[in-house]
């Protein structure tokens, strides 16, 4: 006898904002969605952290053409799926950024000039202060997706309320680290929320030959949790999808993954040209669907931003990232003994022979 089984699911789609900062409502769209509870001050402060990604995003690109850090990867374009995500988080959750999510540690304060240290070489630069839950970046594709299910595992067997939220980029969908972190977190029902910013390209892979799959938040579905796709340049949808995620896995309600469909308006990294994969044309279309554009516009539109007042905010913002670089241009360089403080909490026997033998003591 044979037998047919058929799985049902439904990707939905959250979009709030149109590119030109007006509220979806009605025949418009298929599921009209309520604007998110935001204070002006939220959305203001919402508008500002998006701000300072972009403006440390271009100046860390000069540094690193200045030869002042080294290889960095630009941000430009991504700041809503980043932001947004991550300001729908409580002090005690946790995140997991990729290599590329700067807006994410930005919005959880993790102070500026560690971010300039790190991208100058110097691994202290990830050494978190403490009360700020933020693993390290990680820059290989994918290989963190498992401690995210890890982190949130530990949260649960620990009968605490922390969610964890792990972010990393379409490329990562298509390697075994995701399947198997999102198996064992739907097995066991873990609070994690997997944040897919698809920014259409993996380095130079077009996302349409990654995998047929109509869209990547349906491959949540293969393993026992819900998937949903939002516009990732538009923050009150993304935040809106964050937020429903992550209250739904402190209710113990299991893991969520968020497909932000975004774009990578600069190159890859600061060793990549994206002219040689991509046309100026695409650029262009997607240029206009600005995340910081289209909350400006919807901001203008009901009085919360002008030109004065956006004015004053620029040069705020501009003074916050040089004095950033300053603090980062005046720290010590590190010393050879700081090869072996800080993989363990005690330094084991071995190791404090091996830096009494590199430091001739």
């Amino acid at each position: 006898m044979s037998k047919k089984v058929v799985a049902n699911f439904k990707v939905e789609y959250w979009q709030i904002l149109d590119a030109n900062g007006n509220v979806i409502v009605g025949a418009r769209h298929a599921m009209p969605l309520p604007m998110p509870r935001l204070s002006p001050d939220q959305i203001k402060e919402l508008y500002e952290l998006m701000l300072l990604t972009r403006t440390f995003d271009e100046k860390a690109f000069h540094l690193q053409r200045q030869g002042r850090i080294g290889t960095y990867l630009p941000v430009r374009g991504q700041e809503a799926s980043q932001v947004g995500t991550a300001y729908a988080l409580d002090k005690n959750d946790w995140v997991l950024p990729s290599g590329r999510d700067i807006g994410v540690c930005i919005t959880r304060k993790l102070p500026l000039h560690m971010i300039l240290q790190y991208r100058g070489g110097d691994e202290r630069g990830v050494r978190v202060p403490e009360g700020l839950n933020i693993f390290p970046f990680t820059i290989p594709s994918s290989t963190h997706i498992p401690h995210c299910t890890g982190v949130a595992w530990a949260s649960k067997l620990q009968r605490q309320k922390a969610v964890t939220m792990g972010y990393f980029g379409d490329g990562a969908t298509s390697r075994g680290d995701f399947h198997e972190g999102l198996n064992f977190a739907g097995v066991y029902k873990v609070p994690v929320v997997f944040v897919c910013e698809n920014n259409g390209y993996a380095i130079s892979l077009p996302r349409a030959k990654q995998t047929a799959a109509e869209t990547i938040a349906q491959r949540a579905f293969a393993y026992g949790f819900e998937g949903i796709q939002v516009d990732g340049n538009d923050v009150f949808a993304v935040y809106s999808a964050a937020k429903y995620a992550v209250e739904k896995a402190r209710k113990g309600k299991g893991p969520t993954l968020i497909e932000c469909v975004t774009y990578r308006m600069a190159d890859h990294s600061t060793a990549d040209d994206a002219s040689r994969y991509r046309s100026q044309k695409e650029v262009a279309k997607w240029a206009k669907r600005d995340p910081i554009d289209r909350l400006g516009k919807y901001m203008r539109k009901n009085k919360l931003l002008s030109d004065k007042s956006k004015k004053a905010l620029m040069e705020k913002i501009k003074e916050k990232v040089d004095k950033a670089v300053e603090e980062y241009e005046k720290i010590a360089p590190p010393q050879p003994e700081d090869l072996f403080k800080y993989t363990y909490a005690q330094m084991p026997e071995k190791l404090q022979e091996q830096m009494k033998e590199l430091l001739g003591e």
